[in-house]
């Protein structure tokens, strides 16, 4: 199986060689370019074709989002995923809907950066678990006049489910999680997904940030 190959752009040159050590040590990952800015980054894609985009969030010139679009505009098929020091919700909608299936703290430990590499390589979304929290802490709440879709309508399993898929985990792994089997955690996948008129985990998280669940509980 060839490598999953990853391009870094990040305007601090620490960050990158912390990286780029830290990645190329993985079995199945290697770091095929880095650069320092979004422009660059966006030729840097256009030659090497990586598999995955890891972009800070601010950058001189062209900023994290920007970047974004112009990487997914010019390879549909690019995962990116966001790296930043930024725990603001702002940042996380922008990115998102810039493209980005995945957002990343820098202080997260070292096997959860890999982890969400590996989730948004494999089509996944992925959220740092704190603003994860965030995203899917008011799916069992009662909703407020108005609304349109029943949350309270989600069982305490589907909700489990439905956190661990926004935290960007395989069926597979929830199925160890929860000590159940993986076609188990599907059909709770499949209700839930159903109840809430939702497709994909990118249609998770964007759906539960367009109603408002980033606020804080």
């Amino acid at each position: 199986m060839k490598p999953l190959r990853i391009l870094l752009i990040d305007d601090h040159a620490v960050v990158r060689e912390g990286l780029k050590a830290l990645i190329n040590a993985q079995e199945g990952m290697e770091v095929v370019g880095e650069t320092g800015d979004g422009r660059s980054g966006l030729a840097l894609a256009v030659s090497l074709r990586p598999d995955v985009a890891i972009v800070d969030v601010s950058m001189p010139g062209l900023g994290g989002a920007q970047a974004t679009e112009a990487l997914k505009g010019a390879d549909p098929g690019l995962k990116v995923l966001a790296l930043t020091v930024h725990e603001d919700k702002g940042y996380l909608r922008l990115m998102l809907e810039a493209g980005a299936s995945g957002y990343a703290l820098k202080r997260a430990a070292a096997d959860e950066l890999i982890h969400a590499i590996r989730v948004v390589s494999t089509g996944g979304v992925y959220l740092d678990p704190f603003l994860a929290r965030k995203v899917v802490g008011r799916f069992l709440r009662k909703p407020s006049a108005g609304e349109g879709l029943q949350v309270e309508a989600l069982s305490e399993r589907e909700g489990d489910v439905v956190l661990r898929l926004a935290r960007g985990y395989s069926v597979k792994e929830i199925a160890a999680q929860l000590d159940i089997g993986a076609k188990t955690v599907e059909t709770y996948k499949a209700r839930s997904f159903e109840k809430l008129g939702l497709r994909s985990r990118a249609d998770l998280v964007r759906y539960a940030m367009q109603r408002g669940w980033l606020q804080d509980t």
